[in-house]
């Protein structure tokens, strides 16, 4: 299991209050209510919400169809600016380059995106490391963990 991420809470108050953008995959965009997708590659669609007002954007993946292992994350997102992910699953490629720049994942816990909203406002979303990164692509869900 992903060790629990302490101090989201503490990030946004070191911006000065200024909310933060987070990204997550999804199958389909519903807005708040979009399910969270079960891998960040082969997500069809990001779906952007601002901390501060919960306005939604969405993008299209733009490297959807990558061979396993070739995931390019910020083509992917369009190059959009985050401050975390919440997803599923991702591989450990995706996750070292994104870490890399100051990108948090986390791994969703609920079904939608507004739940896991909830849940990482509150710290209880545990944080992907490599050692619990998915092994490649292949359930309906798009992660073969």
């Amino acid at each position: 299991m992903p060790h629990k991420r302490k101090g989201i809470k503490n990030r946004d108050q070191t911006k000065g209050g200024i909310g933060m953008k987070i990204c997550f995959p999804v199958l389909k965009a519903d807005g708040l209510e979009s399910e969270v997708y079960g891998h960040f590659g082969s997500a069809p669609i990001f779906l952007f919400v601002e901390t501060d007002s919960n306005h939604v954007t969405i993008i299209n993946n733009k490297d959807q169809h990558h061979a396993h292992g070739a995931c390019n994350p910020m083509k992917a997102l369009d190059n959009q600016k985050v401050d975390a992910v919440v997803v599923g699953g991702i591989g450990a490629g995706a996750l070292s380059r994104l870490n890399q720049l100051g990108i948090k994942i986390f791994q969703a816990q609920a079904l939608t995106v507004k739940e896991n909203m909830a849940m990482l406002k509150t710290c209880t979303l545990p944080e992907f490391t490599l050692s619990h990164c998915c092994s490649g692509h292949g359930h309906i869900s798009g992660c073969g963990h």
